[in-house]
């Protein structure tokens, strides 16, 4: 299968946009909200997973349930908006998105009605060929489900995609539709843990274009 023949999906935080320094902000403004710890840089990528609301509960040693994870979420995500201004695409995010030579969208856990206007005003929504965001008033949830709708919204087999990301949930979500995945160290996930996963593994995205053409 040539590049021309799959069809490539990005995912948005932590891989085309660089919100990392800001996510960590909100994740530890979070905690701070119920008495709980401050992370690291390098605690929040090795300790990171979806649902969010299970690491969450690791962090703060107790259960968090839907209500408590809802007002932790409005927490992060009120933050969030204040500092996203502040946030820059990667480095190499439009050379790569230039270097595929096939058809490709973008797919986000952030909220869909935030997600399109901000993907605009960086310049990139005429190079995809859908944007889908999170169309709900919650997050945190598995991308696997999120990723079937949107390859049925374009027409596009599952077998043929590629999904470049940074997190295991991305690797997982592209393995449940039968596609695959090159993950990315630049964004959420401590490289070990990524290359653990054995998923092809990129230190930029270019690197991880390049990884995805040669995928069959």
């Amino acid at each position: 299968m040539t590049p021309a023949d799959r069809h490539l999906v990005w995912d948005w935080n932590g891989t085309l946009l660089n919100d990392f320094s800001l996510v960590l902000a909100c994740t530890n403004a979070a905690f701070a909200s119920v008495g709980g710890p401050t992370v690291s840089a390098d605690e929040h990528r090795v300790r990171f997973r979806r649902p969010i609301a299970d690491y969450y509960a690791e962090v703060l040693g107790r259960a968090v349930d839907d209500e408590a994870f809802g007002r932790l979420d409005k927490i992060f995500h009120d933050a969030y908006r204040v500092g996203l201004t502040t946030c820059e695409l990667a480095g190499d995010a439009r050379s790569a998105i230039a270097a595929w030579s096939g058809s490709q969208s973008l797919l986000s856990m952030w909220f869909h009605d935030e997600l399109v206007p901000t993907v605009h005003t960086y310049g990139l929504t005429g190079h995809f060929s859908r944007v889908d965001g999170l169309r709900a008033e919650v997050g945190g949830d598995r991308k696997a489900e999120s990723l079937r709708q949107h390859l049925a919204e374009l027409g596009v087999d599952g077998g043929s995609v590629v999904l470049i990301g940074d997190s295991l949930d991305d690797a997982d979500a592209a393995e449940a539709v039968g596609g695959r995945a090159v993950l990315y160290t630049g964004g959420f996930t401590d490289a070990v843990r990524l290359r653990a996963s054995r998923h092809p593994v990129a230190e930029t995205l270019t690197e991880a274009v390049g990884l995805a053409a040669t995928l069959r």
